[in-house]
């Protein structure tokens, strides 16, 4: 077992925003012991550490009572914090207030108060049901039974016992239908962010099979707007999967509409509202709707109140992704390639400013396109170093799909720098990677066997004629559907053809 002092108070303290410090100063002044206020101390200590030392802060305090029993003194500030901003965010979120009132009614049930503990549950109920909260609805279902209860169920008819039954069974299964559809959407994504679009029938039967168990057996009045949404983004997923991005920006858009009439819904959760934007930019771009993906970009600042306004810093850092992201494809779809250089300065900042919140995915996905930009515009050490902050710094499981393109993507950069003594290896490693990740298909197949012929001393067809050949074999597999997906990294049947054009 490891001897390493946790550092989970810490994080913690290092999380808390300047207001909600300010706020457990006033929240700890309550537990003053003596003349001093031990949680403040410790906190403050702390929360000056950049790194935690522990042996530091035992060295500091020494002489202080609570490092005799130090775990117990973290522990205990620890649950100080997590009660003050449970004071602190009382009012955060509806659900934040609903559970708070529930929490009243059962005091007034409990203080015998029945008629007040009712009515409070009647008003708590109709905020419920308004911002279609079913765990809540649940709960106060629950307390409106005992109520009933305590009369021995004076006053009630028979069909009113049947109208709880009902709406309790229709709570369910608007739950369950909510737990089914967030399953199905989380397996088709976790494949997807993992592996990436389909690429041979096996895949491609997967995601059939994931959907498939889909049933849609609902009523209207148990499909919430939440379980539309989970409806419409399953689907939409699976059909990006298959490469089918015609069937996919329906359901996207579906969910733009629900979330854009349903505001109160969604309010508390714009990452949702970002994700869609974000998704309905890239597949019109791979469809060709660009003025409509502009329309979406020069928004951006101007999304919709009611559902930014609860917007925190990692909105804040998801909106820059969406914007800077959506711009680099846009401009390398467009070509204009001077446009997206432009962007790289303020990209770079925001990598610094947010780094460890930016995932694998996205820091991949930004090192990746801007080495495609500088590949283009005929930079290529400049191209090369980019390539290289991607396969050496990113880990390779959260990124395995652009992982791979990344190194053909390399093997491609070196050749156009004429690097031939470095390939026969990166060549051999490549192949390597390849094979352990079962990402052998078609098209690697091509490009790692055309690298070879490049490596060949004696070759009985000149470089045109080479890139030529291997220009047609892309062409076709650019039109097949499990293969199309790795020209969106890169457009390597235009290098094929250019090559073909002027040789080496």
């Amino acid at each position: 077992m490891s001897n390493r002092a946790s550092d989970q108070l810490h994080r913690l303290i290092k999380s808390l925003s300047k207001p909600e410090k300010r706020y457990f100063k006033v929240f700890s002044s309550r537990h003053v012991i003596g003349d001093k206020n031990n949680y403040q101390i410790l906190f403050d200590a702390i929360g000056a550490q950049d790194e935690y030392n522990e042996s530091k802060i035992l060295k500091k305090f020494q002489k202080e009572a609570f490092t005799k029993r130090f775990s117990i003194a973290k522990s205990r500030l620890y649950t100080a914090i997590l009660k003050s901003l449970d004071s602190y965010h009382a009012n955060s979120s509806i659900e934040a207030q609903i559970k708070r009132d529930i929490h009243c009614a059962e005091i007034l049930y409990k203080k015998g108060l029945y008629d007040q503990s009712a009515k409070l549950l009647r008003s708590i109920k109709k905020v419920a049901e308004k911002h279609e909260k079913i765990t809540s609805l649940i709960e106060i279902s629950k307390w409106e039974k005992q109520l009933i209860e305590k009369d021995n169920y004076q006053g009630v008819s028979k069909n009113e016992l049947n109208d709880i039954l009902e709406k309790d069974a229709q709570l369910s299964r608007s739950l369950s239908t909510y737990d089914n559809y967030w399953n199905i959407k989380s397996r088709i994504f976790e494949a997807l962010f993992k592996s990436g679009k389909a690429r041979s029938q096996k895949e491609l039967t997967q995601f059939k099979d994931i959907i498939d168990e889909v049933v849609i057996t609902h009523a209207e009045e148990d499909m919430t707007a939440e379980n539309a949404y989970l409806l419409n983004h399953l689907y939409s997923a699976y059909h990006y999967g298959a490469g089918d991005y015609k069937s996919s920006f329906p359901y996207i858009d579906k969910s733009k509409t629900l979330i854009e009439e349903n505001p109160h819904l969604f309010k508390e959760e714009p990452n949702i509202y970002l994700s869609v934007i974000s998704n309905l930019m890239y597949v019109g771009m791979q469809l060709g709707k660009f003025t409509e993906v502009e329309g979406y970009l020069n928004k951006l600042n101007e999304l919709p109140k009611e559902l930014m306004e609860s917007a925190t810093d990692n909105q804040a850092m998801r909106i820059f992704v969406l914007e800077m992201s959506s711009r680099l494809t846009l401009h390398t779809i467009k070509e204009e390639y001077d446009k997206g250089i432009e962007l790289i300065p303020e990209i770079e900042d925001g990598i610094i400013k947010y780094g460890d919140k930016l995932s694998a995915v996205r820091r991949s996905f930004f090192y990746f396109n801007i080495a495609v930009l500088y590949f283009w515009k005929g930079e290529m050490n400049t191209a090369l170093k980019w390539i290289n902050q991607l396969l050496n710094n990113i880990d390779i499981d959260d990124t395995q799909d652009i992982h791979c393109m990344a190194q053909i993507f390399y093997l491609i950069i070196h050749l156009e720098l004429g690097n031939k003594s470095l390939l026969p290896y990166s060549l051999r490693s490549t192949k390597r990677y390849l094979e352990t990740r079962n990402r052998v298909y078609k098209f690697e197949k091509v490009l790692l066997d055309f690298v070879n012929e490049q490596l060949k001393k004696r070759q009985n067809k000149t470089d045109a004629e080479l890139f030529s050949e291997l220009s047609t074999e892309l062409e076709v597999l650019s039109k097949d559907s499990f293969e199309k997906p790795v020209f969106e990294y890169f457009n390597f049947l235009k290098w094929a053809k250019n090559r073909a054009q002027v040789g080496v």
